[in-house]
């Protein structure tokens, strides 16, 4: 509701008692034109048709919202409209107005973390296993591990790069960053060397 609408409803509801003053001296006291507040109250009962639409409609949408247990978008709110029985034809640009309207908010579908980080880390480089899986054969200090894990914050995630050692089970580095760029993944090399001043030497 505009602040004009507001102040002609005030004086609606003003005009309707009976000790009220008259509607010119309201419209003078509000400061509005009698002419605009009698345009205003010719239109009201299509308002109110057009705003019992509304509500009609955004109850159908918001059943859809809702649907399946699971919140939607404009989109799947539309194609779930489509598949009722009967159908209900709904265009997007009335769907979002009505969200816009009643304060529905359309949830926002975070990024995979698991998919970014395979993507950053793809190459086409395999090394050889010469390793085979025996971790704990070698050593202390002789076969280091390495991680990235996310770690979910305030509706964000951070990104955690750790080396391990593969005999003692000792996190001897390890960073935090926000992003997946490579420096992030150095910078936890580079750690290493400072803390242990060495790296692992082949057999």
């Amino acid at each position: 509701m505009t602040k004009t609408s507001a102040i002609f409803e005030l004086i609606l509801q003003a005009s309707q008692k009976s000790d009220s003053l008259s509607i010119a001296e309201l419209c003078r006291l509000y400061g509005v034109s009698r002419s605009g507040y009698y345009r205003w109250l010719a239109a009201r009962p299509e308002r109110e048709r057009k705003e019992a639409s509304d509500r009609r409609d955004f109850d159908l949408i918001l059943a859809a919202y809702t649907a399946h247990h699971r919140h939607k978008g404009a989109r799947s709110i539309q194609m779930v409209l489509l598949h009722q029985n009967p159908p209900v034809e709904m265009n997007l640009k009335k769907i979002r107005r009505l969200m816009h309207k009643f304060n529905l908010v359309c949830p926002v579908r975070q990024a995979n973390p698991y998919r970014r980080m395979a993507k950053a880390l793809r190459t086409s480089n395999v090394a050889k296993n010469l390793v085979k899986r025996q971790f704990e054969a070698y050593g202390p200090r002789r076969i280091l591990l390495t991680d990235i894990t996310y770690i979910p914050y305030d509706g964000k995630f951070a990104y955690l790069s750790t080396i391990l050692d593969a005999y003692t089970k000792q996190i001897l580095a390890w960073q935090v960053s926000s992003s997946l760029e490579v420096d992030f993944v150095l910078a936890t090399v580079r750690q290493l060397l400072e803390k242990h001043g060495y790296w692992p030497v082949n057999r």
